[in-house]
């Protein structure tokens, strides 16, 4: 029936840009227990634009699955065409448009997100299976809720989808001890780009497993994925103190991300910010608590044109004796060189403190800036560089802010795994540097854009070992240097999974041939 089908919607030579409107008799014939949107109207706009507001492309539809099955049938339509694509869409907060497909066929993961919840304990340690189109936050909150349980690894932002992050890596304060989220789970569902439903782990179909973690949506769809979980904490003490020297705060940041459990504080994060007195992201952007200020007066005067935090967390529970909490903090913090009188601390629940930044999305929804272009720039730069990109581009190039964090803190090597398809610097120690720019109304976008790539551009030349997070590159030549020698196992993985190159055009790796089109009776 899917051949016929097609027969009437594929019309002659012109697949490249007409299929029939009906798209009721597109989701009848495809089978699909959930619906299709035509691309052009208005409820499916969102899938055009994404949290970047630099592209926007319109599909052909928008697809809002049940389930497994549904993607697969999606993708296997695909590739019965010489030129439809198919791009999942998790929450719409990448940057680039690498959840876009124009003229294609955009998945909407969020109609699965209940697609899967389950408990499991194996070997004696507790998991959650949960649906690739499900957030983290929700799956935070029912887990605390239900089993006083959590996640291990988490993103700052947690309005994410979980087979959205676990496609990247999944990077907050927690990873130098657990690893980014590709390292905390043990089995996915994946739906590869020749429309299969795949269970996948480290011994079973291996090779889609690692490859998919990390792997920028190109070799398959996350449908459900089986999560590490450990007891939840009931509180946190939020903990903030300012440096103003780059070596003794690299010093400290690395101290504590080398130090064992029972060491350190549970989570270790650092920015960077203007020396200066601006509401949005200098002095003042600091304090944790309002009536907390900062004092300037504390600032040595051998200070330079930033400053820098180190944000940190201790996590106990309502059990525990305040006395032996402070003991314990002020321990830690005793260990640390940062600017004495110049410390913000607050208690908060576990998940108020995981959903902190929930509520800077508020703040800017209800200011109107989260709807506007949002120009960041994410990469990974190797302990080696890392002092010189801080005196060429944070004490120069952005020594006024970028509207928006400037965050800079270390990470270990040895938390991720080498088998996954993530491209990382050398060396045990690299820190991630995020640029969250939010342009002002009556700004230009393009001006950020332009500094972002002077500061690629300069790591370039400069010959700094540096990486993109979240990579966006253009040209075939910028995508064989990021993966360097990992290039050609991208390449293999790309050929075995998603041979017609159907998955993630928006990535702008691999592009699909028209002269490939499977004609396949096995749906």
């Amino acid at each position: 029936m899917i051949l016929a089908c097609l027969g009437r919607i594929v019309h002659d030579n012109d697949a490249e840009s007409k299929l029939d409107d009906d798209v009721s008799t597109i989701s009848k014939s495809l089978e699909l227990q959930g619906s299709i949107e035509s691309g052009d109207v208005s409820c499916s706009a969102s899938a055009s634009k994404d949290f970047g507001g630099l592209y926007s492309v319109k599909p052909l539809f928008l697809i809002k699955p049940s389930g497994a099955e549904d993607i697969s049938r999606v993708v296997k339509f695909a590739a019965r065409t010489s030129n439809l694509t198919v791009a999942a869409r998790g929450n719409g907060h990448s940057i680039n448009g690498q959840a876009m497909s124009d003229g294609g066929l955009v998945i909407d993961m969020r109609s699965t997100e209940e697609s899967h919840f389950e408990f499991l304990t194996i070997d004696d340690s507790p998991h959650i299976d949960v649906s690739g189109g499900a957030l983290w936050e929700d799956v935070l909150t029912q887990c605390v809720s239900r089993f006083g349980l959590a996640p291990r690894s988490w993103t700052d932002y947690l309005s994410l989808t979980v087979g959205g992050t676990l496609s990247n890596a999944g990077v907050s304060g927690q990873a130098f001890r657990y690893g980014p989220q590709t390292s905390n789970v043990t089995e996915l569902e994946v739906v590869t780009g020749k429309g299969e439903i795949t269970v996948c782990s480290e011994t079973l179909n291996s090779e889609l497993f690692f490859g998919v973690l990390g792997g920028l949506g190109q070799f398959g769809i996350i449908t459900r994925a089986r999560v590490k979980l450990q007891p939840a904490p009931d509180m946190v003490r939020w903990i903030r103190v300012v440096y103003s020297e780059f070596d003794e705060f690299t010093r400290d940041a690395e101290f504590l991300v080398t130090q064992e459990e029972g060491e350190s504080f549970d989570y270790v994060e650092g920015f960077v910010f203007p020396n200066r007195d601006d509401l949005f992201d200098g002095w003042p952007s600091v304090p944790l608590d309002p009536v907390h200020e900062f004092s300037p007066g504390h600032i040595p005067q051998t200070a330079g044109s930033v400053l820098y935090s180190l944000e940190l967390a201790f996590h106990y529970r309502n059990s525990d004796h305040p006395s032996t909490v402070d003991t314990v903090v002020s321990r830690l913090l005793g260990k640390l060189g940062f600017v004495e009188g110049l410390k913000s601390q607050v208690d908060v629940s576990y998940t108020e403190f995981l959903l902190r930044v929930k509520r800077a999305e508020e703040e800017a929804r209800a200011n109107g800036c989260w709807d506007r272009p949002h120009p960041w720039l994410n990469l990974f730069v190797s302990k080696s560089d890392i002092v010189k990109f801080d005196r060429t581009v944070f004490k120069t190039m952005l020594k006024d802010g970028v509207g928006g964090p400037m965050l800079v803190y270390p990470l270990l090597r040895s938390r991720w795994d080498n088998r996954s398809s993530v491209a990382l610097p050398e060396g045990e120690i690299f820190y991630i540097v995020a640029l969250l720019r939010f342009v002002p109304k009556g700004q230009s976008v393009e001006k950020s854009v332009a500094q972002n790539q002077e500061i690629v551009k300069w790591c370039t030349q400069e010959g700094l070992d540096f990486k993109l997070y979240l990579p966006h590159y253009q040209s075939i030549e910028d995508w064989k240097r990021h993966f360097g020698n990992q290039w050609s196992r991208f390449v293999d993985r790309k050929a075995c999974f998603d041979p017609m190159a159907i998955l993630a055009p928006g990535q702008n790796i691999f592009r699909k041939d028209p002269s490939s089109v499977i004609i396949s009776r096995d749906l």
